[in-house]
């Protein structure tokens, strides 16, 4: 395999929302922080973290408190006014959709249009709180709008790619190698790409993903399971078997500080 930079692998502790009923995941702010800290000790160099309305700034102080894990905002579905609190509490990284969100899940269906005016904002109020975007890419389209604002002159690289597989909705593109060659085949330059990947495809797309230089994210948002049909007992679980495939593979796991310095925090 060609030599490449050590993998970042990030955890992501929301639910899943289409199993819902596994419910192995954090239920409580206590919880949550100990998941993440868990995930930290597991091999995550990235926490994905949905910070609940009201206490992001306890939250994320609280981790930090423990442990220097890179801190990502997620609940790219809310709209900026909505995520005030997430800018207030000033995690490292914030995601950010580059396309509307269409998605089709078991107790809840999503559709939302995020604009490019929208996105201009979002660049504006990242810089301003110094947090770098995660951009999210569920297909070429989101390529186009990210050039947009590379030409504006909005945002630095190395621009912060999670590209979307297997997501249930209007917006679902298939797990396929096909499908993972073509989304980095047409990637803007200066970019570093995870894949995020849900239901039990993921490991295919994942190793496809460490022998091509990407990284991966992991956790009971995207698969909550360890194989198939057996619920991980927490994410800390999911990470240190994603930890051993790349080991196994040739690919060291970056610690929080090798992946800033990747990252360029």
């Amino acid at each position: 395999m060609k030599e490449y930079e050590k993998l970042i692998l990030t955890a992501t502790t929301a639910n899943s929302w289409i199993y819902p009923n596994v419910k192995n995941w954090a239920e409580t702010t206590d919880a949550l922080i100990q998941d993440v800290v868990e995930c930290y000790e597991a091999g995550a160099a990235i926490a994905h973290v949905h910070l609940p309305r009201g206490e992001e700034v306890e939250i994320v102080n609280k981790i930090r408190e423990q442990c220097d894990v890179i801190i990502q905002g997620g609940m790219s579905s809310d709209i900026i006014p909505d995520r005030k609190g997430d800018f207030e509490a000033r995690p490292d990284m914030l995601s950010i959709i580059l396309n509307h969100h269409d998605e089709h899940f078991t107790q809840v269906n999503l559709n939302r249009i995020h604009s490019l005016e929208e996105l201009e904002e979002y660049c504006i109020k990242c810089r301003e709180f110094n947090i770098k975007p995660e951009w999210e890419v569920w297909h070429t389209g989101s390529y186009w709008n990210l050039n947009y604002l590379i030409e504006k002159g909005l945002i630095e690289s190395p621009h912060v790619l999670t590209l979307f597989f297997n997501w249930a909705g209007g917006t679902w593109s298939p797990p396929t190698a096909d499908e993972y060659l073509h989304r980095i085949k047409y990637m803007p330059e200066n970019c570093l790409h995870t894949i995020s990947v849900m239901g039990e495809k993921q490991t295919k797309i994942a190793t496809l993903a460490i022998s091509h230089g990407g990284n991966v994210r992991v956790g009971t948002e995207d698969y909550p399971f360890i194989r198939k049909e057996v619920p991980a007992k927490n994410n800390a679980e999911l990470v240190a078997r994603m930890v051993r495939i790349c080991k196994e593979m040739g690919r060291d796991v970056a610690d929080p500080s090798e992946a800033r310095k990747i990252i360029e925090l």
